[in-house]
Formats: C-alpha cells, sequence, structure tokens
C-alpha cells in the first residue's frame, strides 16, 4: 500500500545530507514550507545551496538556516528585500556565496530539471554580467545566452491538500514555485495543510501528481480563507 505521509517532522526530514542542493518553494512568505525550513534546521544538515526566491528575511526560516552558518551559498533573484539583514551580513564578511538568477529564469531552470532538459537558451541577461562566461548563440538574429537546469536533492513544498499517495493541491498563490520544486528535486518533502482520503482530490483539481512526492507531513495552521 503507498502511503506517503510520515508522522513526525523528525520523519520528514530524514537522510538529508550536508552539501545538499535544497529548492525552496514561495514568493517571499507566501506558499513557503516554513515550518520544513525549521525543521531542516533542527535536522542539522550544513554545507548547503539553496535555491529560493529571496535571501530571507528577518532572523527566521531561511534567515535563521544561514544565520546558523549552515548555507555555503545562495542561488536567488532578490537577494536584498524588505529586512535581508542576516544575508546582507554574512555576504558583506565574505561568508555566503550569492549566485543573482533573473526570476523568469530560475524558474525555467527548475521547470527544466523536471521535465528533463539538461540546458536551455534565452534572451534574459543578455548584455549583463549574468551572462559573463556563457555560451552566447545568435538565433533568428537575436543573441541568446545559454543556461542549465537546477536539480535539487532535497525540495521543500508548501501545499494546501494532499492525500496519502501524495497528490497535491495548491491554494491561489500559494501554488507559484511549489510544482516546478517538486518536480526537480530527488527528494521531495511536502508540508500540507489539509490530508485527504484518496478519492476526495478531483483529478482535475491535482496540481502536482504523487510520483513527484516522496514524504508528506500533515501540518494544520489555519485557513486565510478563499480558493
Amino acid at each position: 500500500m503507498i502511503n506517503k505521509i510520515v508522522q513526525s517532522m523528525a520523519e520528514a526530514m530524514a537522510d538529508i545530507k550536508d552539501g545538499s542542493t535544497v529548492l525552496l518553494a514561495g514568493f517571499g512568505s507566501v506558499g513557503q514550507p516554513n515550518a520544513l525550513i525549521e525543521g531542516l534546521i533542527e535536522q542539522g544538515a550544513k554545507d548547503l545551496t539553496v535555491a529560493a526566491n529571496n535571501a530571507g528575511s528577518g532572523h527566521v526560516g531561511l534567515a535563521r538556516l544561514m544565520e546558523l552558518g549552515r548555507v555555503r551559498k545562495i542561488i536567488c533573484s532578490f537577494p536584498r528585500s524588505s529586512d535581508p539583514v542576516v544575508f546582507e551580513t554574512l555576504y558583506r564578511a565574505g561568508k555566503i556565496e550569492l549566485e543573482i538568477v533573473p526570476q523568469g529564469t530560475i524558474a525555467e531552470r527548475i521547470r527544466a530539471a523536471g521535465a528533463g532538459v539538461p540546458q536551455f537558451f534565452t534572451a534574459t541577461g543578455v548584455g549583463t554580467k549574468m551572462a559573463v562566461g556563457k555560451e552566447h548563440r545568435e538565433i533568428d538574429g537575436r543573441t541568446y545566452i545559454l543556461e542549465n537546469a537546477l536539480h535539487g536533492d532535497v525540495g521543500l513544498v508548501e501545499a494546501w491538500e494532499a492525500d496519502r499517495w501524495g497528490n497535491l493541491t495548491f491554494k491561489l498563490a500559494g501554488r507559484n514555485f511549489n510544482p516546478i520544486v517538486a518536480m526537480a528535486s530527488k527528494l521531495t518533502i511536502v508540508q500540507s495543510q489539509h490530508i485527504r482520503d484518496l478519492g476526495d482530490i478531483h483529478p482535475d483539481h491535482v496540481h502536482t501528481p504523487g510520483i513527484f512526492v516522496n514524504r508528506v507531513l500533515h501540518l494544520p495552521y489555519g485557513d486565510p480563507g478563499g480558493f
């Protein structure tokens, strides 16, 4: 019997290795698996490469993971947000590596990894520092640069509802990068607001099929309203 629901945070975080690349879903705090980030902090893995939309804020979640010295490199689109004090302090001290990637490009790099596409050409970044050292090619009179797919050893995902097979539904803007992070990761770990019986999630409402999911942890946190 397939049952991907785990009973504890420790079980959800088991076997994450030092040096892993972690894909973190969420647009700012929306759709971000905050509880799983805290679980990763408790789990203890270090020397991580984290790919996310931004570099965290305040002293919680991703910022806390970095503050504890557990992140070697951050790949993100917006390293400077409303309160990126932890990242800026570490970066100025030379204690963390930064790779800035345009938001559309990082999304496509993750999506490409999940789709089995190793590389792709894009015009985004041509003529900027982000194009330095990358292959350039002219196609139909326009210059493009070559980007690599971005795979994750671990993907942390937040879902609105899940079943024991790992089928997932996301809510409103909370969908954002979650489906592609699930597709692109070797080990996809999900925190879900609701757990449904098999068949309760209509097939048309399955945003991510269970084939892309390894572990689901039920973490209810309240209903913000709407759907």
